[in-house]
């Protein structure tokens, strides 16, 4: 199956050729018609061998995403709609989200400090369980 060049923003596209596309049959209920017509869509798309840039590839391996297989291929399979080239648009649209989404950029941790107040909230609480505890003890004559 032919795949269309895969555009994820104005400066990056990923061309055609990078891209397998599958039909394969879908499973699931639809009486005859499912068992002779190929309208799901397996996609294929290995980062490493890909014209991606460098930094982009190792934030997509780094991804913690399901579709991404320990050799560092993107699986999706779309078989959401009754029609293939539906299906083949919808996994090229999930393949491009996932690429968008190791392009975002990461926020900053900002280390934070406990307030003054609930560090003494957290002290008074344990003083006063610690004294809960003191009262359940044996009692000494």
């Amino acid at each position: 199956m032919v795949s269309p060049a895969c555009t994820i923003s104005a400066s990056l596209t990923i061309p055609a050729d990078e891209i397998r596309l599958t039909a394969i049959r879908a499973s699931g209920p639809g009486g005859q018609h499912v068992n002779k017509a190929s309208t799901a869509v397996h996609l294929r798309f290995d980062i490493r061998a890909s014209s991606l840039p460098e930094p982009l590839k190792e934030r997509l391996l780094q991804l913690n995403d399901h579709h991404i297989t320990a050799e560092g291929q993107i699986i999706i399979k779309a078989r959401e709609y009754r029609s293939l080239e539906k299906n083949r648009e919808a996994a090229l649209a999930r393949l491009r989200a996932i690429i968008l989404r190791a392009l975002a950029p990461r926020k900053v941790r900002r280390p934070t400090r406990a307030t003054r107040g609930s560090q003494k909230r957290r002290v008074d609480r344990k003083t006063h369980r610690g004294k809960i505890k003191k009262m359940r003890r044996k009692v000494d004559h």
